[in-house]
Order: structure tokens, then C-alpha cells, then sequence
């Protein structure tokens, strides 16, 4: 299994899925490339969650927890 990539605060804010840009979110310190989902929309997940961020205590209220992720592409780890 190659290394992931370390990804800093500011490549993920640009990695916000606008602008021909992936959409890369992080959940517990893991960055997802969510860029091929259908329930994300230009970095956008049904006008509630926007790609660019650490969205881990906002999932941990969300309806669907971690298993979700396990569909979507793991590209880094946040530093």
C-alpha cells in the first residue's frame, strides 16, 4: 500500500470541489476525495456540508456515520 500524501489546512481549502477543483474532505484526520460522488455537488453535500474542511464533528451529528466513507477514495492524511 503506497504512503498517503500529507495535506495541510490550506491544500484542502482549495481542494473545495469548485472551479474544476477535487473535492477533498477530512474525517478523523483521513482527507477523502468525495469529487466523483453524486452527493457532492461542486464540493457542495445537499446544501448542508461543504468539501475544504475537517468535517469530522459535523458527521459525528450526521444520519450516516463513517461506513459512508469507506465507498469514497482516501488520497492523505491532514497535518
Amino acid at each position: 500500500m503506497a504512503e498517503l500524501k500529507k495535506i495541510t489546512k490550506k491544500e484542502l481549502a482549495e481542494n473545495n470541489g469548485k472551479n474544476g477543483k477535487p473535492a477533498y474532505l477530512v474525517y478523523k484526520g483521513k482527507v477523502y476525495d468525495v469529487s466523483e460522488s453524486n452527493f457532492w455537488i461542486e464540493g457542495d453535500h445537499l446544501g448542508m456540508h461543504e468539501a475544504g474542511r475537517d468535517l469530522t464533528e459535523e458527521l459525528e451529528m450526521a444520519p450516516h456515520k463513517e461506513e459512508n466513507l469507506q465507498r469514497v477514495k482516501v488520497v492523505g492524511t491532514l497535518v
